[in-house]
């Protein structure tokens, strides 16, 4: 492990056996480069002077459990970037809990660390910028979605109440950077969104951006990296499975066969099973009939919902880790022993897998591993412990935005969540079950409909920042516009001011109830 000590944005001090590492002449990203060639196999930190006494040496390996990892963590009141990047990023990574670890590619310069072999991989594909905040946040930006993980990490440092000063608004580099890391087309809603939400008319910066040019990462940068954690996530390494389902008999029947025959077998499957009508019964006589190697744990309920039936089968694991399943999946049968490699190869505790209908086309697949910005609720593999405490939100029941807001639970939790390719699950996306009792909305008799969708709303106002949703509105405006009856353009405008307040008056009620 090699330490960099900076200030002024300049290197002051190296902790490293050997003399001479780093030239006083070149600005930090340079000298971490030059670093990283003469110690190609070690973990690079850096910090600033003032922190040199408060760096948490004993949690480094903790943090940094595998190579493919960068992660610092901000003492300045605001971040380097400005918030108002919100009008161009819609990710979950924008409002971070500085209590826990929590996935971001916002990074500071203040304290952080990133392997030698991720700064050699980049050193022919990234300028190495004189700023070295913008270096590190262009690193985490472009490899964020390569596979880099990438966090904001409390735990770099121990009995630290310091506090740095406020970065200094900067409306020109907020341009460069979304310019040189985001479509071009966000330039232009960027320079409206200011002007509309912050009455500020950015001419200069938007005009200079066009002098920068788009920075990217080949797709497979990272590939050249094993990931080989020393991170212990899997100790008794038991499964239970939890499938919430409805009128899906021969579907379920499937996915219980499939589960059957699992070289890794699980230890508890349970089954929720929903059917508004008050005087039936279940319909799964299978689950007594035959012969499962495993425990059957079965739910029948009469009020329906995913929210209200993952909830009741959630309070019924027991084993370290759970499947969240649909019942209209299938997979294959060393699907279970194959999550788990990934799993402890990664180091992680969350994963995500790739799920994909039928004739879904080979080449649109995502074939990377990486930080997930979503969480999927019937295709993903889950620590037990860390979604004891969690429920999925009552409010978002019939509507949307449950499984982001349950991701964004755990995220806030320090729970990252991985997205993996393989093993892959098919998704039958069954013409029956879902909702299959036709649930009232209570804006349903609204003259004026909420735009957009109220649950979509509060999962906005939940988990994202101010400048997100403002964002979020602007695009919807255009989105919908092509999409709607009203052509007048002044008109148009009015009517969805409209529905935006309706929108959010129902959020709040809805809101108000939990």
């Amino acid at each position: 492990m090699i330490i960099v000590y900076h200030q002024n944005n300049k290197i002051v001090k190296v902790g490293a056996q050997t003399k001479n590492v780093f030239s006083e002449n070149k600005s930090i990203g340079k000298n971490l480069i030059e670093i990283a060639q003469q110690f190609p196999q070690d973990l690079i930190i850096w910090s600033h002077i003032s922190l040199e006494s408060h760096l948490n040496v004993e949690k480094i390996d903790e943090i940094f459990h595998q190579e493919k990892i960068m992660a610092s963590y901000n003492l300045s009141p605001n971040n380097f970037i400005s918030n108002n990047i919100g009008y161009v990023d819609s990710s979950p990574f924008l409002k971070i809990n500085k209590e826990v670890s929590y996935p971001t590619w916002i990074m500071s310069s203040n304290v952080g660390g990133i392997h030698a072999s991720v700064l050699l991989l980049l050193k022919n594909q990234i300028k190495i910028d004189a700023d070295f905040d913008y270096f590190l946040n262009s690193i985490a930006k472009l490899g964020m979605s390569k596979g880099l993980l990438c966090y904001s990490d409390p735990k770099l440092l121990k009995d630290c109440s310091q506090i740095f000063p406020k970065h200094k608004e900067n409306k020109s580099l907020l341009f460069r950077f979304v310019k040189q890391h985001y479509k071009t087309r966000w330039i232009f809603l960027l320079f409206l969104d200011l002007f509309l939400y912050k009455r500020t008319l950015a001419v200069f910066p938007f005009l200079m951006s066009f002098f920068y040019k788009k920075r990217g990462l080949k797709i497979d940068t990272f590939n050249e990296i094993k990931a080989e954690s020393n991170n212990k996530v899997i100790e008794k390494g038991t499964i239970d499975v939890i499938i919430p389902t409805i009128g899906r008999k021969k579907y379920l029947y499937n996915i219980l066969k499939d589960l059957s025959l699992q070289t890794f077998l699980p230890v508890n499957i349970v089954i929720v099973e929903q059917n508004p009508i008050q005087e039936s019964v279940t319909e799964l006589d299978y689950i007594l009939n035959e012969d499962w190697p495993f425990q059957i744990k079965h739910i029948f309920t009469h009020q329906t919902g995913a929210c209200n039936a993952r909830n009741l089968a959630l309070k019924e694991v027991k084993s370290e880790w759970v499947f969240m399943a649909d019942d209209d999946i299938r997979i294959q049968s060393d699907f279970l022993e194959k999550t788990f490699q990934v799993i402890k190869k990664e180091g992680v505790e969350q994963i995500t897998l790739g799920c994909y209908q039928p004739d879904y086309p080979l080449d649109k697949k995502i074939k990377q591993k990486f930080q997930w910005g979503g969480f999927g609720s019937g295709c993903s593999m889950v620590k037990a412990e860390n979604i004891k405490t969690l429920t999925y939100n009552m409010s978002f029941e019939f509507g949307y935005g449950e499984d982001s807001d349950f991701g964004m639970q755990l995220r806030n939790l320090g729970h990252d969540i991985l997205y993996s390719p393989t093993p892959e699950i098919l998704h039958l996306k069954a013409p029956i079950g879902g909702f299959r009792t036709k649930h009232i909305l209570a804006w349903a008799d609204e003259k004026i409909k909420p735009k957009p969708s109220p649950t979509v709303m509060l999962n906005k106002i939940l988990n994202f920042t101010q400048e997100q949703i403002e964002g979020y509105r602007t695009v919807l405006f255009f989105k919908y516009y092509k999409v709607q009856k009203i052509k007048n353009p002044l008109r148009y405008y009015s009517n969805y001011k409209k529905q935006w307040l309706k929108s959010q008056y129902w959020a709040s009620k809805l809101n108000s109830k939990q």
